[in-house]
C-alpha cells in the first residue's frame, strides 16, 4: 500500500472553520479507555494458548456477533486514525452522512496533523497527546491525524459512548497499526456487550483495527469506502452505485432503514474472472494485503484464514512486492485451509497481466476457487464487504453472495 499515504497539496491547508461540521463530542466513558502497550491483550473467551501459528493467541475462535443495522435518527462518530484529512472533504463527507438520515459527530482530533516522529520542526517534542501545526511539519514529510494518544482517544470515546451506532473512518494512509498498543481492549469489549455490536467502517489502512477489532472483540466489520475519502466526499468515479451499495450494506433491506438483516440486502458482488474455478461458503476474512503481512509476527496477527474466505485488495504495490506478502503469508502458514479466495482491486498495481500471473502462481497451488476482479478496494467504483459475515463464493456465475445468519 506504499501508494495510499500520499500526501496532497491541500492536506496543507488547516480548516480554517469548523461552523458547518458538527463537532459534537462523542461521549467518552468514565472507564480509562487508553492503556500502555501491553495492556488488554486477551480478548474475552482467549484461551491464552501459545500455538504459534498467526492469530493464535486469539484461538479458539467463535462465529463474529454480526453488527447491528443502522436506522434514520442514529448517530454516528467520524474519527481519523490514520493520514490526516482534507477539511473540505470531511465537511462533504459529513453532510452526505446526514443526507442519509444520520446525526454525525466528528471526532475532537479529527483535523489535526502532526509528523511521524510526533515532534515539531526544529525537534520541539509533543508529548503524543496533540498535534503540531501544518508550518511544523516539514513539505514532503509525512503527517498524521494528530498524535497516536489523541487518535486512539477518539477511536475509544467514540466506540465507548452508548449513543454512537457506528464508526466511520475519515480516510486511511497510515499509522492504523501505531494504535492498537494504546487501546484498553477490556474498555471497548465492555462497550460491547448486552447490544448488538455497533458498526466499525473503513477501508485500507483501517484493516489493521478490523483485525484487531474481529480478533479481540468478536463482531463483523465494514469494509469499504472512506467518509472522506475522495470517491464519496467530490463524486469521483462510480460514486452512486458505491454510495448506494454503503447505505444497503449499513442499513439494511436495500437501504430503506428499517433496521432488517444486512444479508442479501446488497446483491451479490460481481468479479469479472476466476484465477481457478469452485465454489465454497465461509466466514469473510483479509483487507488490505500490506496491512495483514505487517502484522504477522504482533500481538494483532491476522487470525488463520482456515475455513474462511480470503479477500485481498492493495493499491501502488507492484506485482513483485505483491509477490512477496504473499509469500510471507504462505510461509507463515496463514492460508492453510482457507475455503476461497476473492480478489478485489489492485489500482495502481502494475500491469494486470504480470499481477494476475502472480496471483494464479502463488494463490492457484491453495487449491481453491479463486474470484479476481471484485469492484472493492481502491478503484473507481467501491462496493462495501462485511468481514467475519457469512458468504458464498461461486466462480461459475463470478459472484461473491452474502448469507443470511450469525448472532447479533
Amino acid at each position: 500500500m506504499s501508494g495510499v499515504a500520499r500526501t496532497e497539496a491541500e492536506d496543507d491547508h488547516r480548516f480554517a472553520s469548523d461552523r458547518s461540521l458538527d463537532r459534537t463530542p462523542v461521549r467518552r466513558s468514565e472507564t480509562a479507555l487508553l492503556s500502555g502497550p501491553h495492556a488488554g491483550r486477551s480478548a474475552p473467551g482467549d484461551s491464552g494458548g501459545d500455538s504459534g501459528a498467526p492469530g493464535a493467541e486469539h484461538a479458539p475462535r467463535v462465529r463474529p456477533r454480526r453488527f447491528a443495522p443502522l436506522r434514520p435518527g442514529d448517530r454516528v462518530a467520524v474519527i481519523a486514525p490514520s493520514g490526516p484529512v482534507v477539511p473540505a472533504r470531511l465537511e462533504a463527507g459529513c453532510d452526505l452522512l446526514r443526507e442519509l438520515g444520520l446525526k454525525v459527530s466528528v471526532g475532537g482530533h479529527a483535523l489535526d496533523r502532526t509528523g511521524l516522529g510526533g515532534h515539531a520542526h526544529g525537534g520541539h517534542a509533543h508529548d503524543g497527546s496533540g498535534a503540531a501545526g501544518p508550518e511544523d511539519v516539514p513539505d514532503g514529510w509525512h503527517r498524521l491525524a494528530g498524535g497516536d494518544a489523541a487518535r486512539a482517544a477518539d477511536l475509544a470515546a467514540a466506540w465507548c459512548d452508548p449513543e454512537v451506532r457506528a464508526v466511520l473512518c475519515a480516510r486511511g494512509g497510515y499509522g492504523a497499526t501505531r494504535l492498537l498498543g494504546r487501546l484498553d481492549w477490556d474498555a471497548l469489549a465492555a462497550a460491547t456487550r448486552g447490544t448488538a455490536p455497533k458498526i466499525l467502517h473503513g477501508s485500507s489502512d483501517v484493516t489493521a483495527l478490523h483485525v484487531a477489532f474481529g480478533a479481540r472483540l468478536g463482531i463483523t466489520t465494514s469494509f469499504g469506502p472512506m467518509i472522506a475519502g475522495e470517491l464519496l466526499a467530490e463524486g469521483t468515479g462510480d460514486r452512486a452505485r458505491s454510495l448506494a451499495h454503503l447505505r444497503a450494506a449499513l442499513f439494511g433491506n436495500g437501504g430503506d432503514g428499517d433496521g432488517g438483516d444486512t444479508a442479501g440486502a446488497t446483491g451479490p458482488v460481481e468479479g469479472t474472472h476466476a484465477l481457478r474455478p469452485g465454489r465454497c461458503e465461509g466466514l469473510l476474512t483479509g483487507g488490505t494485503l500490506s496491512l495483514l503481512a505487517a502484522l504477522l509476527g504482533t500481538p494483532d496477527a491476522p487470525p488463520p484464514a482456515a475455513g474462511r474466505i480470503v479477500f485481498l485488495e492493495d493499491v501502488s504495490e507492484a506485482p513483485y512486492r505483491i509477490d512477496r506478502m504473499l509469500t510471507q503469508l504462505l510461509q507463515a502458514g496463514w492460508f492453510d485451509g482457507a475455503a476461497g479466495v476473492v480478489l478485489g482491486s489492485w489500482t495502481g498495481c502494475g500491469d494486470p497481466a504480470e499481477l494476475d500471473a502472480v496471483l494464479a502462481g502463488r494463490l492457484g497451488p491453495l487449491g481453491v476457487p479463486v474470484l479476481a476482479g471484485v469492484p472493492v478496494g481502491h478503484g473507481p467504483c467501491q462496493l462495501t464487504l462485511e468481514l467475519g459475515a457469512p458468504y458464498r463464493l461461486d466462480t461459475d456465475v463470478l459472484t461473491l453472495d452474502a448469507l443470511p445468519g450469525g448472532v447479533r
